[in-house]
């Protein structure tokens, strides 16, 4: 069991730091007044990334729709302003 945990442990948190790259890419980005066309593409790299991480059970589904929404929001907001 430990090994299995060791194992499972290192997988989770190399997707979740892979997660936390690209939303704080995304972040940097609405930040930095990127095109449009930029924004829009690291906005789908992280949204895809959550979901891959929510299919291979490293967040819950429902955590991984929050913080789509979360981000979706910020861009909707960036974008009317």
């Amino acid at each position: 069991r430990a090994r299995q945990t060791e194992k499972r442990e290192a997988r989770n948190k190399s997707i979740k730091s892979r997660l936390h790259t690209f939303i704080k890419s995304f972040r940097d980005g609405l930040g930095n007044n990127l095109k449009p066309e930029e924004l829009t593409a690291k906005l789908d790299s992280a949204a895809r990334e959550i979901r891959k991480a929510a299919s291979k059970g490293v967040l819950h589904s429902r955590t991984a729709s929050r913080r789509v929404g979360r981000l979706m929001r910020a861009f909707s907001k960036a974008a009317t302003s």
